[in-house]
């Protein structure tokens, strides 16, 4: 196993979202329940304040970013800090908020959603694409694990209480095009999937609730590796660095009694495999 270390010693109450955005060269993540988008210019902390929960991102320029909050997904100007709306997102839904997302290779952004207390179904999954915000998946509980195979036909993601992470084919322009079958059981092994990303081989990485790791699959299911991190609560990773082969892993301080001062942080780790850049979202 390979440990990682801290990068980030900003405590999270909930860490999330983990962004390389590859032309900046620079981390982005989110503290969903505190509001807060954060990144670092170097050794300097880097953070942005909103009103509402917000949890993850797309890159759509150098300075642009497409991030989901509670009520929508809004073109984010890093620059200035404006933010003005693309498409609401359950906006007429008070009990309900983005959580796990990313953009897929096709340049649409995958978001699910998920009740702000966990309620049982409460959530559903969607995609952004040309202009138009489509349910692909609904009764969703805790919506995560959204990431793509490689070439971008194969999507990946959970209900994170079932403990299965699901696959689905898609066609040229990104759509699902049969249901979604099981790709990995953790039932098995008593582990809540959260979170993943896929390197460049196809591999899977992810971050698993209450087990301070984050576990890489092979594209047949099968467990290759894992790096451990001291936050208990791994929630997301994401692969940064000059060569795409540095894990980034945010975490989190819910759901700990008496959280100390690893949890709710974000860690790095060199796992020697390369990820994929990240897409760049389409808005139009």
């Amino acid at each position: 196993m390979t440990e990682a270390t801290l990068y980030d010693a900003r405590a999270c109450e909930l860490g999330e979202g983990p962004l390389w955005h590859p032309e900046r060269k620079q981390l982005f993540w989110f503290d969903i329940v505190g509001h807060r988008l954060l990144s670092r210019d170097g050794d300097t902390p880097l953070e942005w304040a909103f009103d509402e929960c917000c949890s993850a991102a797309g890159w759509v320029d150098h300075d642009t970013l497409l991030i989901a909050t509670e009520t929508g997904l809004y073109r984010f100007n890093l620059a200035t800090g404006a933010r003005d709306l693309i498409t609401p997102l359950e906006a007429d839904q008070p009990d309900t908020r983005s959580n796990d997302g990313r953009a897929d290779p096709m340049g649409g952004f995958w978001i699910g959603t998920m009740g702000k207390a966990a309620e049982a179904n409460a959530g559903a999954i969607y995609r952004f694409y040309n202009g138009e915000l489509r349910k692909l998946h609904d009764r969703i509980s805790i919506s995560n694990s959204i990431c793509f195979a490689p070439g971008g036909r194969t999507a990946y993601w959970t209900d994170t209480p079932t403990q299965v992470i699901m696959a689905q084919a898609l066609d040229d322009d990104g759509w699902p095009v049969e249901p979604a079958r099981p790709f990995l059981d953790l039932n098995a092994v008593g582990l809540r999937p959260d979170g993943s990303v896929v390197d460049a081989e196809g591999g899977l990485w992810n971050a698993q609730w209450g087990s301070g790791r984050v576990s890489r699959y092979t594209a047949d299911g099968t467990f290759d590796s894992a790096v451990t991190l001291p936050g208990k609560n791994s929630t997301c990773p994401a692969f940064g660095g000059p060569e795409l082969s540095t894990l980034f892993i945010t975490s989190a301080m819910q759901g700990l009694s008496e959280p100390d001062d690893a949890q709710g942080r974000v860690y790095v780790a060199d796992v020697g495999i390369r990820g994929l850049p990240e897409a760049q979202v389409r808005l139009s």
